[in-house]
């Protein structure tokens, strides 16, 4: 069958450079930082290991005092003895591998507990330019994947290299102890095992990096085709993807991970070999000593179990190598993703925004992404007095959303200020305002669980009343009733059990309960059917009323009736009026209103 060579798209193995590093001592000072509070434990199991390496070690010793001193010797008591400690040591490494295993689970467990708390908060902090730069799956893949690379590494593998070293120091102690000569014998395999570690590691780097490139793969690939399921049907797409998936990326990763098991199954015969070699020579030249009785046959024995645990610590700490890598990678990811600054940050001196009355104003505003020199918004003066609906109308890509994400202060300006009631938003905590504020978007988000827990969203002491009447005020109220269990039922994540004007609606009386002063609706209504517009027409009037809000519409029906419409154009304000004020001016609104608003 003819070898099929398949390479992977650049941006999966892009993600896999950092798997190249070695050990790096600043991340991980800071990784066994986190379990500092878990020292004694850590101090506690590290003793415990040190017992039950050193019940380990004496066993070959135990050994060969039972043969020396017990059989040769025809001592039976010796013997007996000799015996009983060798079973009692063995018990007793029982026991303290067991007491260590349960301490450092519960710590594994408390370190990732930690670590995904400190992540989830932080995330919870970033700005939305973070997210607009750094894709779902990356955050989850470092939250998840990572932090389990982590915890294996930090509560495992530390212990487990500091034992194997012990382990290894432990028996070369014991070897040379007991017979100098035949410690060098076997030590001159070293040489060679040292050599295969190299060989090993290398190819094993190589190779184990492009098995996480093709995981990586198969796992954008899988999540690439759930999530657009519906498209993947809707064009008869699923034989032609299922032959992708199985011919490219899964056959991929099935190459990859063959050729890694051929590396691991190269290495650990010559480990095996080596042993062989050390083993042959040391019963060869221990044997002739026997029988010229320079040596006694427990020395030669001992000296052969001696040399069979002398190669696991070595054979484990060559494994070890690249959780090495593995850790460092994870772990810098970790630690940046930790390390991303908070764009958007509350002044040390901020106040708490009181009660407001709802003025708005922008002053000489201007903004660019931190990524994007090109302006977005320029010179923005615009005033909104309390309780008025301003309508922002223009061209996709005009600036509309990003001017009402300054007023939520998902960002700050870079130029100019944002006040409402005459104060900067940049001196006051964003909690405070967004508790006064309300959005409804384009395609409203629906967390996992009822029809009530997502209307109390954002105001959860509300009584049930409270829910049922705002889901009355916004034409709600029917739908969910006829629903199997009403205010109970369950929308599933993002609200895919319900219809995109269901949603719609859901989100509506999420925002009424909130009561907020200061309103956005970012194209609320573009994504319904006209009847549920009109469902959604009625219910605007009681959300709007006394509230100042900001309305993004592409439809004339939701912008007739503002106060003030505003004309944005290539991240300027072109023209601002009424609607009948605009129409006169035969302008760039006219021209809208002409192109694409009228009905």
């Amino acid at each position: 069958m003819t070898q099929i060579t398949i390479t992977p798209p650049a941006y999966v193995t892009q993600s896999e450079e950092l798997y190249d590093k070695a050990l790096d001592p600043q991340v991980a000072r800071r990784l066994i930082g986190f379990i500092a509070p878990y020292k004694w434990q850590m101090i506690l199991s590290a003793l415990l290991m040190l017992a039950a390496t050193v019940s380990s070690v004496i066993g070959p010793y135990l050994v060969k005092v039972a043969i020396d001193d017990g059989i040769l010797a025809k001592n039976p008591l010796v013997l007996r003895n000799v015996v009983l400690v060798y079973l009692g040591a063995a018990i007793l490494r029982w026991a303290f591998i067991y007491w260590r295993v349960n301490i450092m689970a519960w710590v594994g467990q408390s370190f990732i507990y930690d670590l995904r708390k400190k992540l989830f908060a932080h995330l919870q902090k970033l700005s939305l330019g973070f997210y607009s730069r750094y894709s779902v799956g990356r955050v989850i893949t470092r939250v998840i994947n990572d932090v389990e690379t982590l915890r294996e590494f930090v509560i495992w593998a530390v212990l487990a290299i500091a034992r194997d070293l012990f382990a290894l120091v432990g028996i070369v102690i014991a070897m040379l102890a007991l017979d100098i000569k035949l410690s060098l014998i076997t030590f001159i395999t070293i040489p060679l095992m040292v050599l295969a570690t190299r060989m090993y590691r290398a190819r094993a780097r190589f190779a184990y990096r492009r098995v996480r490139a093709a995981i990586s793969w198969v796992n954008s690939v899988l999540a690439e085709n759930i999530n657009g399921i519906r498209v993947v049907q809707a064009f008869s797409r699923q034989a032609r993807n299922y032959s992708n998936f199985s011919d490219f990326t899964n056959r991929y990763h099935l190459q990859t991970v063959i050729s890694a098991a051929k590396v691991a199954a190269a290495f650990l015969p010559v480990v095996d070999v080596l042993g062989a070699l050390a083993t042959a020579a040391v019963i060869y030249f221990g044997g002739a000593a026997v029988l010229g009785e320079s040596i006694s046959p427990g020395v030669l024995v001992a000296f052969v179990l001696y040399i069979d645990r002398y190669f696991d610590p070595i054979r484990d700490l060559s494994r070890r190598y690249d959780t090495l890598q593995s850790a460092m990678a994870g772990g810098e990811r970790v630690l940046n993703l930790m390390d991303t600054p908070v764009e958007v940050r509350d002044a040390e001196d901020a106040q708490t925004l009181p009660p407001i009355k709802g003025d708005v104003r922008f002053e000489n505003v201007s903004f660019n992404y931190s990524d994007d020199p090109t302006p977005v918004l320029r010179d923005i003066d615009l005033f909104a007095p309390a309780g008025s609906t301003v309508a922002l109308v223009g061209e996709t890509g005009a600036g509309k959303t990003t001017l009402v994400k300054l007023l939520s202060r998902f960002y700050d300006p870079v130029e100019g200020a944002v006040l409402v009631d005459g104060i900067d938003l940049r001196k006051v905590t964003q909690d405070s305002l967004r508790e006064q504020m309300g959005i409804v978007l384009q395609d409203p988000f629906l967390f996992n669980g009822t029809v009530r827990d997502n209307i109390k969203f954002g105001r959860l002491d509300a009584s049930d009343e409270e829910v049922e009447a705002a889901a009355r005020a916004v034409g709600a109220h029917e739908f969910i009733t006829n629903l199997k269990s009403g205010y109970d039922s369950p929308v599933e994540e993002g609200g895919v059990l319900l219809s995109v004007g269901q949603r719609q609606l859901i989100s509506f009386a999420r925002a009424l309960l909130a009561d907020p002063r200061i309103l956005v609706l970012d194209e609320a209504t573009s994504s319904v059917d006209t009847q549920t517009e009109q469902i959604i027409q009625r219910a605007l009037a009681t959300l709007l009323k006394g509230r100042t809000s900001f309305v993004i519409a592409h439809r004339l029906s939701t912008i007739t009736n503002a106060d003030k419409i505003v004309v944005i154009h290539d991240g300027q304000i072109v023209e601002q009026g009424t609607h009948d004020e605009l129409l006169k001016k035969q302008g760039m609104y006219y021209d809208l209103y002409q192109t694409g608003f009228q009905e």
